[in-house]
């Protein structure tokens, strides 16, 4: 299936696990959020492979290693190997590799998920800038990472060696809420040093990359919470994506959606794997999808349901009925957008649909 035209969102007649052979799944806020698992999310992906489909998990947090991460999920209840994690630390060994000679010292500001990464490409991490590493880098290392790491990262900059970030999302969900990401920390060293890290996840192309040599996907299915790392890296990797409204983007930020940020599909949860996604038809002044009918009137969005344009209300449809009113609020706001960000006024419509 081809990417869309990023003016609303798609729509398959077959389930999504049955029209792509491989899902690339994030964690934080998709599967799990603070190490529990999401709602729906174990019975969905254990019903999408054995219907077929492989599964992934591709995640910007270089954290934890592959293994320590399949242990987790495996513990939520989906069996998973280690091979079947691929993770921003690993991207940014390969990059940091491509770069250094073999064997080279790296010095790590992060947690046991780059030390592993960059054993594995023949690297050596060392924890001091008096060490002589050829590189510097920079992954989440948790809420326990030591201040003193910052400064570390900081003396071998300021003495030219070159840094590298795994990722650089501003925040990332726990179990209690949103906190710092692994971007929060690189602002910190970039602040200090003004130097500009070469950065290797989502959204930019090293991740991709990485993701379709360990995973020899052919019809992938990038599923995600994030507009400007899971959505926005299928959109650079040429391939379609779901977003799931189980993380940190909700309904407003994806109709005030840039066209990178549009996602292929919307679903609530990972439950939109299992399910044909209805599409999205234009008529008279607005977009139908499921019978709720969608325009922009006077710069506000308006969303039509029963009895006036024979819509089923979201109270009536559940989740069903919230999810065909928002895609048809997308088809009305992206294209009132154009290739821009859409302004209009959207808090009346998606409080009707519950979101």
């Amino acid at each position: 299936m081809s990417q869309q035209s990023r003016t609303r969102p798609g729509g398959s007649t077959t389930a999504l696990s049955e029209a792509y052979d491989t899902a690339l799944l994030d964690l934080d806020g998709v599967v799990y959020a603070g190490g529990e698992a999401i709602a729906y999310a174990v019975d969905s992906l254990l019903a999408a492979r054995d219907g077929g489909m492989r599964l992934a998990y591709v995640t910007n947090n270089a954290l934890r290693p592959p293994a320590a991460v399949a242990a987790h999920i495996t513990e939520l209840g989906v069996p998973t190997e280690a091979s079947e994690v691929i993770n921003s630390a690993q991207a940014v060994a390969r990059l940091i590799s491509e770069q250094v000679p073999a064997g080279s010292r790296v010095l790590v500001i992060g947690g046991d998920g780059l030390r592993v990464a960059l054993r594995e490409r023949g690297l050596e991490p060392v924890e001091s800038a008096d060490d002589g590493p050829a590189a510097v880098a920079q992954g989440y290392g948790g809420p326990g990472l030591a201040w003193g790491r910052f400064a570390e990262a900081c003396y071998a900059i300021a003495r030219g060696v070159p840094w590298f970030a795994s990722n650089t999302d501003l925040t990332i969900p726990s179990a209690r809420g949103i906190v710092p990401g692994n971007g929060a920390a690189v602002e910190v060293v970039r602040i200090a040093t003004g130097a500009e890290p070469q950065v290797a996840g989502k959204p930019l192309p090293p991740m991709h990359r990485e993701t379709i040599l360990r995973t020899g996907a052919r019809r992938p299915l990038v599923v995600g919470d994030r507009l400007d790392t899971d959505i926005e890296g299928a959109f650079n990797g040429g391939v379609d994506s779901l977003l799931v409204l189980t993380g940190v983007t909700d309904g407003a930020r994806l109709l005030a959606a840039p066209p990178e940020h549009r996602p292929t599909y919307v679903d609530a949860d990972l439950r939109g794997l299992l399910t044909a996604q209805p599409g999205v038809s234009p008529v008279a002044g607005g977009f139908v999808c499921g019978g709720w009918t969608a325009s922009v009137r006077d710069d506000e969005l308006v969303v039509e349901g029963p009895g006036e344009s024979g819509g089923r209300a979201a109270s009536e449809g559940g989740a069903d009925g919230a999810m065909d009113g928002l895609r048809a609020l997308c088809a009305a706001a992206w294209t009132h957008a154009g290739d821009g960000v859409c302004t209009a006024d959207a808090g009346k419509a998606l409080s009707r649909l519950g979101l």
